[in-house]
């Protein structure tokens, strides 16, 4: 089950008539989201394998997966955001048992992205995996 954020988002992409509309909601959906402080704009947080330059920056508390990210494209603004819906505020733990691959496909994404922002956001997917399971395991150990 995803999260009520991801929930909404899939329910108004389904709403909306073409791909069209859906693709500008996405680029609504990243507008929306704060920029990432240009100190984090770092080697460190930059995501490898993506076309546009993307920073993900995680914020662990109390258990729970959270982060904030940036890009210099809009379209993968709001791909940051669809992917902080999905994960935000999930237990460590949760973060891995995601599917987020079959949760992205209910939103009709892999049909309309080309190839590079496919691979762009696995890319991000995989970051957020392992950055939850490094700081699960940092925290069990």
């Amino acid at each position: 089950m995803a999260t009520e954020a991801f929930e909404e988002i899939a329910e108004t992409l389904e709403f909306l008539d073409d791909w069209e509309e859906r693709y500008r909601h996405v680029i609504e959906l990243g507008r929306a989201m704060p920029p990432l402080d240009p100190a984090f704009k770092v080697p460190a947080y930059k995501v490898d394998g993506c076309a546009s330059q993307v920073w993900l920056r995680p914020r662990i508390a109390a258990g729970k997966f959270d982060f904030e990210g940036d890009s210099d494209a809009m379209i993968v603004r709001g791909l940051i955001a669809i992917l902080h819906a999905l994960y935000a505020g999930l237990p460590l733990a949760e973060v891995a048992r995601t599917d987020a691959p079959a949760e992205l496909a209910r939103l009709g994404l892999n049909d309309h992205l080309s190839a590079q922002r496919s691979n762009g956001l696995r890319a991000m997917v995989e970051r957020i995996r392992q950055t939850a399971a490094a700081a699960q395991g940092g925290a069990s150990g």
